[in-house]
């Protein structure tokens, strides 16, 4: 592909992210066309359905957290780590289920994919957290996504304001918490 090309794609790709990130189903291809400074030809040459468009963006946000997921288990301090994926992953949770309900009950085989390596990684992290002796063993990635969920789920339908959110947070954490200086 083309150095233009490949640039197009992520302008496009970043621009559906906010498009249908924050509209739903109500976003359409020629606001993302509009957003990403191309014409809406661009866009169906790169992505010839509306699905196919939703589907690469949702890849494409996988492959950012996976990248945060990679960075955040390669830090050198696994617990402080693990804290900030965590208010990571709910914070900017909204889009991803946004994105994910666009697409059916039945993700396509690269999203399925793509989630499930950000599971492991996270369960990595989790993992090397959890050898510090500062977050309780009896918890896994399971346990911890279920968490996450359920308050990206209730933010996204009820936002809260920030200062809410960190608190609901710190709870979270608090839970994961030994007792000798998780939670940060």
């Amino acid at each position: 592909m083309r150095q233009d090309a490949r640039e197009n794609r992520e302008r496009i790709l970043a621009a559906a992210e906010q498009v249908f990130g924050t509209h739903g189903e109500a976003g359409s291809t020629e606001e993302v066309a509009r957003l990403a400074g191309v014409g809406i030809a661009t866009v169906f040459r790169h992505f010839p359905a509306k699905e196919t468009l939703i589907e690469a963006t949702l890849v494409r946000h996988f492959t950012g957290l996976l990248d945060r997921t990679r960075a955040a288990a390669a830090a050198p301090d696994p617990t402080a780590a693990l804290t900030a994926l965590i208010r990571d992953l709910i914070k900017h949770g909204a889009t991803k289920l946004t994105l994910a309900s666009m697409l059916g009950a039945a993700p396509p085989p690269a999203v399925v994919a793509a989630a499930g390596q950000v599971k492991a990684g996270v369960d990595a992290v989790l993992r090397r957290a959890q050898a510090t002796g500062e977050i309780r063993q009896d918890v896994g990635v399971d346990e911890l996504y279920l968490l996450i969920r359920a308050l990206t789920q209730t933010t996204t339908v009820s936002p809260a304001p920030p200062a809410v959110l960190d608190r609901a947070i710190d709870v979270i954490l608090a839970g994961f918490a030994t007792g000798k200086g998780a939670g940060r």
